[in-house]
């Protein structure tokens, strides 16, 4: 999700650092202390506008979740719409970041969750290595997760939900869930939506996939 260039957008970031990571480099091995507790720490890549990982720190006050948003403008869009709830929380972090560069940011077992959001597909073959469920970001994301730590991944995109399904049945992981029409599963009572998917859910299927790591793996 791209918005147009917003030139105030660090400016943004900078007067809400209660709860906006400035510097993520600093954090490493520091969660507990930022967040003042020993909490499992969920993370969503790509959290486009926010609504979400808001919802889900909303829901569930004893996990800590962080956002992570490559795009400047896209952040900033978060931080006022975040802003603009009229309940506040605690659990919630964001910050702007490359998801390539993660383990500068969480060290080994720092990490419990990720969820992938509708990424984007990038669907030519020489961009594979650009989607977030290729082989070099699953790199990334086993150095920071726990032992046996999952991934939950949403798509509109059946050609991306088929290459995630490859890629992570390539790789030392085990998938524990497959759905290839969420919103008319059982689940669908419990899934908490993003702005995207609440836009195009009605335009075609949302593909649902849970992935966990082989302890040791």
């Amino acid at each position: 999700m791209r918005l147009r260039n917003n030139p105030k957008a660090y400016d943004i970031m900078k007067e809400n650092k209660s709860f906006v990571i400035l510097e993520p480099e600093n954090c490493k091995n520091k969660w507990k202390d930022i967040f003042g507790n020993n909490h499992p720490i969920y993370i969503e890549i790509g959290m486009g506008k926010g609504d979400f990982i808001y919802e889900n720190a909303r829901q569930f006050p004893e996990i800590n979740f962080v956002g992570i948003e490559k795009y400047p403008s896209v952040l900033a869009a978060a931080i006022n719409k975040i802003n603009a709830r009229e309940e506040k929380v605690n659990n919630l972090r964001l910050m702007h970041y490359d998801a390539i560069e993660l383990h500068q940011v969480f060290e080994k077992d720092e990490v419990d969750k990720i969820f992938l959001n509708f990424s984007d597909p990038w669907p030519k073959s020489k961009h594979a290595k650009r989607r977030l469920t290729s082989s070099k970001f699953l790199d990334v994301y086993k150095d920071i997760l726990i032992d046996e730590g999952n991934i939950e991944f949403k798509s509109d995109n059946r050609g991306l939900f088929e290459y995630s399904i490859i890629s992570l049945n390539q790789y030392p992981m085990d998938i524990e869930y497959i759905s290839l029409d969420l919103h008319n599963s059982p689940e669908s009572e419990i899934n908490i939506m993003t702005e995207y998917e609440r836009k195009f859910c009605e335009k075609g299927p949302i593909y649902k996939l849970v992935a966990r790591y082989r302890k040791n793996g």
